[in-house]
């Protein structure tokens, strides 16, 4: 990695990759190779350790680069480093024409050598299933391994502190300082029921006219015995307690869902899950307020996961693509 490869670096350098944003000039492709290893790794340790470089050699390399592009890259941490914002749209403008190139040059930079470690991946069965398995698929392609845990969120991070986990899609921000966070996605909370169901009440239109008191009668789908979800809902938008038990209870949401549009009655679920059932009209909205109830997610890493490369090939694209979710 340190030996400068001449007509590599100036294919990368006079191309759109190899110059940042605003940047006068084309970057050194080291430096961006360097770069690219310290952000997949989140510390200089780790990304030293990748390129076969000391650590002060990163050091040195990374603060070349802030002084070509003009901006701090990263952050330090007490425990490796934080990407700015720069960082990442520095990253997503080098890393398909970076790892083109060491595929062409057949030198795969700092992820050859031995298989990394498998990525232990832990969260909520639902958004596991239906969002993060399938954006994480192509990684599989390239040597990712991964060991998938469902469960909820207190135990998870529990489990995450005790070492078992590298990342945690957790549905709380983590207390305390131990643990990094970053915030994933927003989940929408809505009220549904099969087309029937919205029929035999009156619909969206009937509800928002005469409050939640139509569905009285309407059997209720949910996810646990306390209502987690329904209560939150019915506090939030109608400013009301929901008194009413439930009369099929199911321990994944997925299994809510199914029953819902099989006709079994309402229920409030994540908008991501029933998006295609709704597109679909399996699926019929029973109220569609201004201000639905959200809940955030965070991606929650184990400190020293960074040592594994494909951690942060994990965690950049679950960042990556949970802007879509």
């Amino acid at each position: 990695m340190e030996d400068r490869n001449s007509n590599g670096s100036a294919g990368i350098a006079n191309g759109s990759a190899g110059t940042a944003p605003g940047s006068a000039g084309p970057l050194d492709l080291n430096l961006l190779r360097t770069f690219l290893a310290v952000y997949r790794s989140g510390s200089f340790t780790a990304a030293a350790r990748l390129l076969s470089l000391s650590q002060p050699t990163v050091t040195t390399q990374i603060r070349a680069l802030e002084r070509q592009v003009g901006r701090e890259l990263f952050e330090r941490l007490p425990r490796g480093v934080a990407p700015a914002p720069y960082a990442d749209a520095l990253a997503a403008r080098v890393v398909d024409p970076l790892d083109a190139l060491a595929t062409v040059t057949g030198h795969g930079g700092p992820f050859d050598g031995a298989p990394a470690e498998p990525v232990h991946l832990a969260g909520p069965a639902e958004m596991l299933c239906h969002c993060a398995l399938p954006a994480l698929a192509p990684l599989a392609e390239k040597g990712v391994r991964l060991r998938v845990t469902t469960g909820l969120t207190d135990p998870l991070l529990d489990e995450l502190r005790a070492g078992r986990h590298d990342l945690v899609i957790a549905t709380a921000r983590p207390r305390g300082r131990s643990l990094s966070a970053v915030p994933l996605a927003d989940e929408e909370f809505v009220l549904v029921a099969a087309a029937s169901w919205a029929e035999r009440v009156g619909g969206e239109a009937r509800i928002a006219a005469d409050g939640p008191g139509v569905l009285h009668g309407v059997p209720l789908v949910t996810y646990a015995e306390d209502l987690p979800i329904a209560r939150r809902y019915w506090r939030h938008v109608f400013g009301k307690r929901l008194t009413c038990e439930a009369s099929v209870t199911v321990p994944d949401l997925r299994g809510v869902l199914a029953a819902v549009v099989a006709g079994a009655g309402f229920s409030v679920l994540p908008r991501y899950l029933c998006r295609d059932a709704l597109a679909a009209g399996s699926l019929v909205l029973l109220h569609d307020p201004e201000d639905a109830p959200i809940n955030t997610g965070f991606l929650v890493q184990r400190p020293g996961s960074a040592d594994n490369p494909h951690v942060a090939l994990v965690r950049d694209r679950l960042v990556e693509s949970a802007r879509g979710w």
